[in-house]
């Protein structure tokens, strides 16, 4: 749910900040006010399209920020979002989710799983048939779940073969010419005889060879210092010390020392006496070396970064060459792997044809029964399930709301046919049948009373009321009979302060409360139209 909304310099709004609740929050006030401007903020957070004329005058910049609780969304930190846009005099857009910077694109997308705005002129997703689709699937629920779910795992499998199928590499004298291009690259790798690491030892050998001369000056010098000094000047040191060894247990001690130091060096000495035999300069290996190294180098430019992905690719080229060359038999068995996927999609596909045609009755009744109440009492919501012959990701079919508004009247598209007012009253009797089944957490209404009053009224009232108890649901109305229904009353105004209009913002007490309803009844607060919203008023308490 929506939480908080501050926005800055957006037409008089120069800098408000909302605090909204759970259930139906319900925003009334004066024509020009700013409500339509607290719509135009949420749209902006939403990632709807923005006019630089709407920066307020004399600044240079927009701000909206709002913070939401959805404890199981998967980027909330603790339950908590929050999304900002700043939008700037020269157009620059500046959007974060959580701060972290994100295009506007991506602010959309996060949004409209979130918040979902519907008014007189915002019916989108209702005019959408890919909408209606969900409308429809989210209806019949956990039933249709595990059907599409096995379809979606055949589809992504007949989407493959038939990339396959198509990429069959052309024309035979296409297929020739790829063919010798990698039977080509396979000799190469092929003659090449390479092994795994290889290179790492060759690279060893190599860094000896070119150090052989220094390597060899260095370990002379530290032989001679080892063997023709250190050596003869311990020994003597050993022979000295055996003089006195028997005067002190120390000296015996420092003489063992001295032997250990002794045989350690004999040791070392023998060591890099070995080291010395194994230095040699071979000119001709060193070449060989090189020259490896060279076609090593140069597979691994065009085959792999190393040893082994050079291998790999050659793998692949294998097979690659056999399925061309045996492309006969490869599409053969690719066609009938796809007629199996063919066969099981249409037999899955049929099943979820036959659920959404009977659930699609049934929704049809459940929202022509609320378009009743809404005061459409001739108009008719049929919901069409057509088959289709291909294959889409959610089934075989296409889904489309019709409507028949006036009896004797052939039915239509809906976007050929509504106007305003009853989009808006259509929204609000499918969102009524789905409030159970509706993923989106936050429903905004804005303005969906106008044109409507008496029964309808009362009855829009009603619908917003249930929808509340599964959403939160922010209303703008001009409606008494939903002023009195809301959990939560805001009221909207606007003020001259230092000769400029501001819009002011504040959540209403319930004295208050029954002032804003008698004023919204008649134009004027008095004892009737007083007692009449204490009347309203108490039916919402009763409830």
């Amino acid at each position: 749910m929506i939480t908080n909304l501050h926005i800055k310099n957006i037409g008089i709004i120069e800098d408000i900040e909302i605090n909204f609740n759970e259930g139906l929050n319900v925003l009334t006030g004066e024509t020009g006010a700013g409500k339509s401007l607290i719509i135009n903020a949420l749209n902006i957070i939403c990632g709807d399209r923005f006019s630089k004329e709407m920066i307020r005058k004399g600044e240079n910049q927009s701000y909206v920020e709002i913070c939401l609780y959805e404890p199981e969304n998967e980027n909330s930190l603790d339950g908590n979002i929050i999304a900002s846009r700043e939008i700037n005099s020269n157009g620059r857009n500046m959007c974060k989710i959580n701060g972290r910077m994100v295009t506007v694109n991506e602010l959309k997308d996060f949004m409209k799983k979130l918040i979902e705005i519907h008014g007189q002129n915002d019916s989108q997703n209702l005019l959408d048939n890919k909408e209606h689709l969900k409308y429809l699937d989210g209806y019949i629920g956990g039933k249709i779940k595990e059907l599409k779910e096995e379809y979606k795992k055949y589809y992504t499998n007949y989407l493959q073969v038939k990339k396959e199928l198509k990429e069959n590499y052309g024309d035979d004298k296409e297929r020739q010419r790829k063919v010798d291009l990698l039977k080509y690259q396979f000799n190469e790798i092929e003659v090449a005889n390479l092994k795994n690491k290889e290179d790492e030892e060759l690279e060893s050998k190599q860094k000896l060879i070119i150090n052989s001369e220094k390597i060899a000056n260095t370990l002379n010098e530290v032989d001679t210092s080892i063997g023709e000094n250190a050596i003869d000047l311990i020994s003597n040191a050993i022979r000295q010390i055996e003089k006195i060894e028997n005067i002190d247990q120390k000296y015996q001690e420092c003489t063992n020392s001295l032997k250990s130091v002794y045989y350690e060096m004999q040791e070392i000495s023998r060591d890099i006496s070995n080291y010395k035999d194994d230095i040699y300069f071979d000119e001709n290996e060193q070449k060989q070396i090189e020259e490896r190294l060279d076609l090593i180098y140069d597979l691994k430019r065009k085959y792999g970064n190393s040893i082994q992905e050079i291998l790999d690719y050659k793998n692949e080229v294998k097979e690659e060459i056999y399925r061309i060359e045996n492309m006969e038999e490869y599409t053969n068995n690719l066609k009938v792997k796809q007629q199996e996927l063919i066969d099981k999609l249409n037999e899955i596909g049929m099943k979820i044809h036959n659920l959404r045609e009977i659930e699609a009755k049934k929704l049809s009744n459940k929202i022509n029964e609320n378009l009743q109440d809404l005061e459409m009492k001739n108009a008719k919501i049929n919901i069409h399930v057509n088959l289709i012959e291909d294959f889409l990701e959610s089934g075989k079919d296409r889904v489309e709301f019709f409507i028949s508004t006036n009896i004797g009247e052939d039915e239509k598209e809906l976007i050929k046919i509504a106007s305003g007012g009853e989009m808006s009253r259509i929204m609000l009797a499918i969102k009524t049948v789905l409030a159970g089944s509706d993923s989106i957490p936050v429903l905004i209404f804005d303005e969906i009373d106008t044109g409507i009053s008496g029964k309808a009224a009362n009855k829009v009232a009603e619908k917003l009321s249930k929808i509340s108890q599964s959403h939160q649901v922010l209303c703008i109305s001009h409606l008494p009979a939903i002023a009195a229904i809301a959990d939560y009353n805001y009221f909207i105004n606007k003020q001259i302060e230092n000769e400029r209009t501001i819009t002011i913002i504040k959540k209403l007490e319930e004295n208050e409360i029954i002032r804003e309803i008698a004023r919204i009844s008649s134009g004027e607060v008095n004892e009737i139209t007083l007692n009449y919203a204490r009347e309203l008023r108490c039916k919402k308490m009763a409830s």
